[in-house]
């Protein structure tokens, strides 16, 4: 039987397998109903219905692929992390950022979990926004 941080690793990585393929309904699975959801540099939104919505606007704005995805978890497996790099095209302009016209870019991110009872209860990701905005203006 696996122990409880390669339950939690193994979720991880179900979750972030469903980003690179956008598969939402793959995504939403690995989440708790009341998922709480930190976007970077902004507000937390709670439950799927919410992350679903964030999901679409990313789908619609980005297309992202995360590589080099490296995840640790906690002892009792209750946390874990995930650093990766952002591999994206800007394809159409997101509100208060820059024009959009299929500019890539690349960037270090991490990622922030709570797990409870082997879903994902939070999300919290990372990035260096100025970065992001140097590389698509």
């Amino acid at each position: 039987m696996p122990d409880v941080r390669e339950t939690s690793m193994a979720l991880i990585e179900r979750y972030y397998t469903a980003f690179n393929a956008m598969d939402i309904e793959g995504i939403l699975a690995c989440l708790t109903d009341d998922v709480a959801h930190d976007i970077n540099q902004g507000d937390r939104e709670s439950g799927k219905d919410a992350f679903r919505a964030f999901l679409g606007r990313m789908d619609h704005a980005y297309s992202e692929q995360l590589k080099d995805i490296v995840i640790m978890t906690s002892p009792d497996g209750a946390r874990a992390a995930a650093e990766f790099m952002v591999h994206g095209i800007y394809k159409v302009a997101d509100e208060g950022f820059p024009a959009a016209h299929g500019q890539s870019y690349t960037l270090p991110a991490g990622g922030f979990f709570e797990i409870r009872d082997g879903k994902i209860a939070r999300v919290s990701v990372y990035y260096n926004l100025a970065d992001w905005i140097a590389q698509v203006s």
